[in-house]
């Protein structure tokens, strides 16, 4: 019998993460989307961006501008002011990544190019 939806009990493994210090480079149209995005918000919110397992290709791309966490294990990158914060666990998988913003009427927004991923969605959203 299992247990919480039929999911049944697992045990947490640990794995080990490689740590590198993130850098990651910001087009001018994606600075100034993320400061016109971000011009309401107070000191305290920041964008995280991050690598969640899922997707057709292994990894989804998240964003979201959330209050400053409290926990540590962030890596902080400052944007015109605004901080953008990268986890220590997502650091192998995000360095060196080129975030992009698209304006058009078709598929616009922010865009992530990513020299680590050995493949990647069509939907640009998903990465291996």
């Amino acid at each position: 019998m299992s247990l919480l939806g039929g999911n049944g009990l697992g045990l947490p493994m640990a794995v080990e993460i490689e740590v590198v210090d993130v850098d990651i480079t910001v087009t001018q149209s994606a600075e100034k989307a993320i400061l016109q995005t971000m011009s309401g918000d107070n000191e305290n919110h920041v964008l995280v961006i991050s690598a969640d397992s899922g997707g057709c290709s292994g990894y989804l791309y998240d964003m979201k501008i959330i209050e400053r966490p409290l926990e540590e294990g962030y890596q902080e990158i400052k944007i015109g002011g605004k901080s953008i914060l990268i986890h220590n666990r997502d650091s192998d998988l995000l360095n060196g990544i080129i975030l992009d913003y698209k304006d058009t009427l078709m598929g616009g927004g922010f865009q992530i190019t990513n020299p680590n991923a050995s493949k990647s969605c069509g939907c640009g959203q998903s990465f291996g």
